[in-house]
């Protein structure tokens, strides 16, 4: 049979470091929603330079691309797509939260549920910061792609004058 006892009493060393604790997490949630919006307004940022250093851009027009490079193109601008798009709701999901409404009877204690909170937060932002920087990444290389791939060859060529035989 276990006998439970009694441990030795709180110090103040203990006591103090509960109240540190418990400081801490009463805070964590809005410390990880403060940091998740300026990441969101960062990278927002970012991405509007992006698309303003896009201005100065390649061949507009892709089907002067040699065969393949165009369709290269559109597939790195479908992924940048995706990826920005899915950066963008998990950034949003980190700083404002999940889109659900949780039953009362399912409501952890507030210090744990905000703590929970708080690492889906964290996780939400860092998985958030990677797609908006693979979506850029992405931007950069369909750019790039129209600037440094060949060009088709030519489907039609200049008239060109033959002499006469005059003969």
């Amino acid at each position: 049979m276990i006998r439970l006892r009694p441990g030795p009493p709180a110090t103040v060393a203990d006591l103090r470091r509960a109240q540190q604790l418990a400081g801490l997490l009463r805070g964590e949630l809005e410390r990880v929603r403060a940091a998740a919006v300026a990441w969101r307004n960062g990278l927002g940022g970012l991405l509007v330079a992006l698309v303003g250093f896009s201005l100065i851009r390649g061949r507009s027009d892709v089907s002067t691309l040699a065969p393949g490079w165009g369709a290269l193109v559109g597939v790195l601008l479908l992924a940048a797509l995706v990826a920005g798009v899915a950066g963008a709701l998990a950034l949003l999901r980190a700083a404002h939260g999940r889109l659900t409404v949780t039953p009362v009877a399912a409501l952890p204690p507030a210090p744990l549920g905000d703590h929970l909170e708080a690492v889906a937060a964290v996780r939400s932002l860092r998985t958030g910061v990677g797609l908006v920087l693979l979506c850029t990444t992405l931007l950069v290389a369909a750019v790039g792609v129209t600037w440094y791939a060949p060009a088709s060859p030519a489907t039609h060529s200049p008239a060109v004058s033959l002499p006469v035989d005059a003969t």
